[in-house]
């Protein structure tokens, strides 16, 4: 379910004059306000999700910019301020005298529960990458996950905020961020040098970084992730081949590089000599692409991804939606796979999907249970029962949890663990229930593997 928290608004009305103040009382949609523009000599525009309006008939005078200058506090050296204990932020716009000609009053808001279509991931200590345009919502998805990470999975999160966009614009951040502390940055220049302090000075098991834009910010983000902190960062683009594309970027994926094959290497490829491969192991695991602020393409394992692309067999892997009645919608893609061939000589065979597919093992199949004909009384093993259960109602099975292996009829569970469990294996073949592992704990490898006994 989300919720907006209070956004303030009023405190932000109470800086502009009046002739914005009273035309913006009358829109019903000011929960889906983005920001007020004020440039000198012409009329006030407020900018909505759905669209632009002008708010007066007026033209804005350099008394109207005035008014709103000093109710507002000193704009720092990137030309931006914020509102005390808020989270709104106002830009401005200079003329070659230095004299401000224009504002940006950009509306910002809390959002509660946003990032519950991403919440499986965030169960990892996998770092994670968000991309998208300005204005579409990354800095309010960061500014949440903050809080989830700090109040309800109790970690040590630490956030650089360059701009105060993240905790706003006073010593003491914004309830917000929930327990997360915060180190501001004096000049976005030192952004990197702050990433390193809050490393050696503050012991954080999480860094929030918003905007990382520079090779230096690129950099101090791979060193920091070699030192076992995980790294929740966001930069700008619309999907991964922008990163693949940016020299300045492409080192949080692995970096590429240009490599030449020899004439066997490259027949038996069917590519020419000179091809592009990854460099090495991306400094962020999981890439978010936030194409709308309800629709969200997901890399779970961006190596793969990266990978994929460079030998141009590339397929989305997973887009998840918030439906208008506040469920989840998850799509998956297929990449094109191959599969090793069976074990021969044994009671069970293993067949490994590539591309972080699941791992499952089944009996043979003159022994394997029509399992789509009758009820799943499932044994989840090192899996949440919650997660388990929540894929499961979405299908047309009829299911049972249960907690005796002797009454199962299926056994699902984490690939790790299970391979380590001999007394549970044994005690599967002798009663000759099907085992199904899976690589990770996300929604996505459980509905894939639901769908695959689906169509058995």
């Amino acid at each position: 379910m989300i919720k907006l928290e209070t956004n303030d608004l009023n405190q932000l009305m109470s800086k502009l004059p009046s002739l914005i103040r009273d035309h913006l009382k009358e829109y019903d949609s000011n929960e889906q306000l983005l920001e007020i523009i004020i440039d000198l000599g012409r009329r006030p525009e407020a900018r909505f999700i759905t669209g632009s309006k002008y708010l007066s008939q007026k033209l804005i005078s350099w008394q109207d910019l005035d008014y709103v200058t000093k109710r507002i506090g000193k704009f720092s050296n990137e030309n931006r301020t914020g509102i005390e204990r808020t989270l709104h932020r106002i830009s401005c716009i200079r003329n070659r005298q230095f004299l401000i000609n224009g504002l940006s009053c950009r509306v910002g808001r809390a959002i509660f529960g946003t990032i519950s279509i991403i919440r499986d991931l965030l169960e990892f200590d996998q770092s994670l990458l968000i991309l998208g345009r300005p204005g579409v919502g990354k800095t309010t998805v960061i500014r949440e996950i903050a809080r989830v990470l700090s109040d309800e999975m109790e970690k040590r999160v630490i956030i650089i905020d360059t701009s105060n966009e993240i905790g706003g614009d006073s010593d003491i951040p914004h309830s917000a961020i929930g327990r997360a502390r915060r180190m501001q940055v004096a000049n976005t220049e030192l952004q990197h040098q702050i990433m390193l302090e809050a490393v050696e000075n503050h012991m954080p098991q999480v860094i929030i970084i918003d905007e990382i834009a520079t090779e230096l910010e690129v950099l101090t983000a791979r060193t920091i992730a070699e030192k076992g902190v995980q790294l929740i960062g966001t930069t700008h683009g619309n999907c991964l081949e922008n990163l693949i594309k940016n020299p300045s970027l492409t080192d949080l994926i692995g970096g590429i590089q240009y490599v030449t094959l020899s004439d066997d290497e490259a027949k038996r490829r069917g590519t020419q000599k000179s091809i592009l491969e990854r460099k090495s192991y991306p400094t962020f695991e999981v890439l978010i692409e936030l194409n709308e602020q309800n629709l969200w393409t997901i890399h779970e394992n961006v190596k793969d991804s990266i990978d994929l692309f460079l030998r141009e067999n590339f397929r989305i892997s997973q887009n998840r939606q918030f439906l208008l009645n506040d469920k989840l919608l998850i799509k998956c893609k297929k990449f094109q796979t191959n599969f090793t061939s069976f074990t021969k000589n044994s009671n069970y065979s293993e067949m490994i999907l590539k591309n972080n597919w699941p791992v499952l093992n089944i009996p043979k199949e003159k022994n394997f249970l029509n399992l789509t004909s009758k009820k799943l009384i499932i044994y989840p093993y090192s899996l949440p029962k919650n997660l388990l259960k929540e894929v499961l109602l979405k299908t047309r099975f009829q299911f049972i949890l249960t907690h005796e292996i002797k009454k199962a009829n299926l056994i699902i569970g984490l690939k790790k663990h299970l391979k380590q469990n001999f007394k549970l294996k044994s005690l599967a073949k002798q009663k000759n229930i099907p085992i199904y592992m899976i690589n990770q704990i996300s929604v996505y490898q459980i509905s894939k593997l639901i769908q695959y006994i689906e169509h058995r």
